[in-house]
């Protein structure tokens, strides 16, 4: 009877770190123009790069989210996975950004300026 105990014991001890839940951030981004207006409407697409292993995340946890700024130019993601996330961001009459971010805090704040398009280059002329 007392070894069974052990074993459950020792079972526990090391389960414990393997259900615990990933540190997570919520994460917070906010999308302007050049002159610093916030561009609203504008598609956003966060996705988990690296970090922990996306395995050992189990099917509760999400690592790709998209959403559309506010009017006021925000974007809200639930909590997400600490580590190396992807940022893209879409918007009407602006140039498409696209970035890498590392995050490491419980909430964070990402502002991302887009610039105009381009004007089209022709080799003709």
């Amino acid at each position: 009877m007392r070894a069974v105990w052990i074993v459950v014991f020792v079972l526990g001890l090391f389960s414990t770190p393997l259900l615990a839940d990933p540190p997570m951030t919520t994460l917070r981004i906010e999308v302007k123009n050049l002159a610093g207006r916030p561009v609203e409407r504008a598609s956003v697409v966060v996705r988990f790069v690296q970090g922990r292993s996306v395995a050992k995340f189990g099917k509760k946890i999400r690592v790709n989210w998209e959403t559309r700024t506010s009017m006021e130019g925000v974007a809200k993601v639930p909590p997400l996975p600490q580590g190396e996330i992807m940022i893209q961001v879409i918007a009407k009459g602006y140039q498409t950004f696209g970035g890498k971010f590392e995050v490491e805090e419980p909430a964070k704040t990402i502002e991302i300026k887009l610039n105009p398009p381009q004007p089209q280059y022709s080799v003709h002329e």
